[in-house]
């Protein structure tokens, strides 16, 4: 293990070089389970949580945090922008629109669409955009996170991110979900929010359904827990019990809003009853797979009228995205080894397969199912100890993005072929930025 001094000196040399050594070789800032236990059971969460989290979900939160370049920051940065440009054209809402479901075609009446998720694989000074999603959880754990790191000494401490940050991140939450509320034309304060998900307290992130309602109604918003079924829509008003819901957290993977349960809620967003956060056209627009196909393809882009310059951004940042199709299944097994295979309306990693991994079973249910296929983008990777054999797990990149911005990033330790949440040391981690001394 390095001494605390060689890991600040280490993370002063340049570039690229000096992140993968810290990926490799700091251990220095670590997970503090104390702090961790107080932040989860404080004033910003419960007493018990921190138990039901070791219980339920005792890997979600990594030993160690990830170190990216100043350089990658900016050029993800960049990207959301571009793809945010890209999304705002006419020509480009008309294309995708026209195949979405008819619900995805209403006005959503001015909401954005809350905790955007781009997540990136960074390695070897490469760079890729592997998906959007617009239901991404774990923006209230990573600020949880943030209060609970522990440097060895003074030389690293420096790098923690303050508590004032995760304060911040906190605030700019429910200025998100108020902004959202205004936007639909509300002149009065929103009051309430129902944070929505299929069966609630049997999800493997309930603890951060916990968390937003402590955290909405520290700030004088009534909050619930519930499930799609668990609303009554009464003379234009949504109603949990006998609270008026004026905006509903959407964490839903019914995007569509199509299930049997799913009936009232849908019905009072096409009523504009309440606010929908995130909402079908969203999904949509941004979280489709097969919009991929359309970002990282230069002569789609060109013939939508996207600019030059947002054209070589995207061809650089986007892995080559294209529709699986049976007519070119013999191409595509044949080239499978360096491709990424997904559900166009996956989530979680789900039915999602590295083409080397593919069996003629899997491959089959490919073809007959509604994939994409990306082009191979290797994760990062992050030495999480230096016992022997050394722990090494891989990791993404999520940037929380609203209106176009980024609000924070984290990563995402893990082994296998996707993230899991599974995996002894892994789950969410802070991300430290290279930087003038770092």
């Amino acid at each position: 293990m390095p001494d605390p001094a060689s890991c600040f000196t280490i993370a002063a040399l340049p570039g690229a070089t000096s992140v993968q050594t810290l990926n490799d070789q700091c251990f220095c800032i670590s997970l503090d389970e104390d702090a961790l236990r107080a932040a989860l059971e404080s004033a910003i969460g419960q007493p018990g949580l921190f138990e039901l989290v070791r219980e339920r979900c005792p890997y979600l939160f990594a030993a160690r945090p990830v170190f990216v370049s100043q350089t990658h920051m900016a050029q993800m940065a960049r990207l959301v922008r571009a793809v945010e440009s890209v999304v705002a054209l006419p020509a480009y809402r008309e294309e995708v629109l026209a195949n979405a479901p008819d619900i995805a075609r209403r006005d959503p009446g001015g909401a954005l669409g809350v905790f955007f998720g781009y997540d990136f694989h960074v390695a070897d000074g490469r760079l890729g955009l592997i998906e959007i999603n617009t239901n991404a959880g774990g923006a209230m754990l990573n600020a949880v996170l943030a209060r609970a790191q522990r440097a060895c000494c003074p030389a690293v401490e420096e790098f923690l991110p303050s508590p004032p940050s995760a304060d911040a991140l906190e605030l700019r939450i429910v200025t998100m979900f108020r902004g959202e509320w205004a936007r639909c034309g509300h002149t009065r304060a929103l009051r309430s929010i129902a944070i929505v998900d299929e069966a609630p307290e049997q999800q493997y992130l309930y603890p951060e359904f916990l968390l937003f309602q402590q955290l909405f109604e520290r700030h004088g918003l009534r909050a619930v827990i519930a499930g799609p079924a668990d609303f009554v829509l009464k003379d234009g008003v949504l109603w949990h019990g006998g609270l008026a819901i004026d905006l509903v957290y959407n964490r839903l993977t019914d995007f569509a809003l199509d299930e049997a349960a799913s009936a009232t809620l849908r019905a009072a967003y096409l009523e504009h009853a309440m606010v929908l956060t995130p909402h079908p056209q969203a999904h949509a627009l941004y979280a489709d797979k097969r919009n991929l196909a359309i970002l990282s393809d230069p002569a789609r882009l060109e013939a939508l009228g996207v600019p030059a310059a947002t054209r070589e951004a995207l061809a650089a940042g986007i892995p080559r995205t294209e529709v699986v199709r049976p007519e070119h299944a013999e191409r595509l097994w044949r080239e499978r080894r360096g491709l990424f295979f997904k559900p166009r309306a996956g989530f979680g990693s789900r039915a999602a397969y590295r083409g080397d991994k593919l069996t003629q079973r899997v491959w089959q249910e490919i073809l007959a199912g509604d994939y994409v296929a990306q082009a191979l983008v290797q994760p990062g990777l992050r030495t999480i100890s230096d016992a022997q054999p050394a722990q090494v797990l891989k990791f993404d990149l999520r940037h929380y993005v609203y209106d176009g911005a980024v609000q924070w990033t984290a990563a995402r330790l893990y082994q296998g072929q996707t993230t899991n949440f599974r995996t002894p040391g892994g789950g969410f981690a802070p991300v430290y930025q290279e930087a003038a001394g770092l």
